[in-house]
Order: structure tokens, then sequence, then C-alpha cells
């Protein structure tokens, strides 16, 4: 599982990307969390709003940052 963090480095990102990190070790998954700060790469999604979740190449969410629980759903309906 290939999950990317979309965003330039702003607070949210950052918080994003540890939350990431966070929720895919309790859920004892394997995968591979990735910063994706180049504004082309961003915008390549279709993304107007960072930060951005991207899982397996969707985008799950954009504009905010979800809470774990929410992470971990888009992480499971992904397996």
């Amino acid at each position: 599982m290939i999950i990317k963090i979309l965003g330039m480095g702003c607070a949210s990102c950052q918080k994003l990307y540890k939350s990431t990190q966070e929720s895919l070790k309790e859920t004892n998954l394997e995968g591979t969390v990735e910063k994706v700060e180049e504004i082309k790469k961003i915008m390549s999604y279709g993304v107007m709003r960072t930060p951005a979740l991207v899982i397996n190449e969707k985008v799950k969410v954009f504009g905010r940052v979800p809470n774990k629980e929410e992470i971990k759903k888009y992480i499971q309906e992904e397996i």
C-alpha cells in the first residue's frame, strides 16, 4: 500500500503525515507513507487545496486533516 500526503510542508500537512503514519502502524498493515511537495505533482491529482491524502493513487480527502479514525477507514477501504 502506498500512501501519499500532498502538501507544501505546512503545519496541517505535517499533522496529516504524522497521523497517517500512526494510523498505519495501529492497523498493523504494511505500507509506505510518502510526502509529495512538488506543486506540479500535487496538481496532477486534481487537488486544489492541501493537505490531501492519497491511498493507492486514489484521492481520499483534501483541504482538511481527517482524524485518525477516518484515516484508518480509508486505509481499510484499500486493502
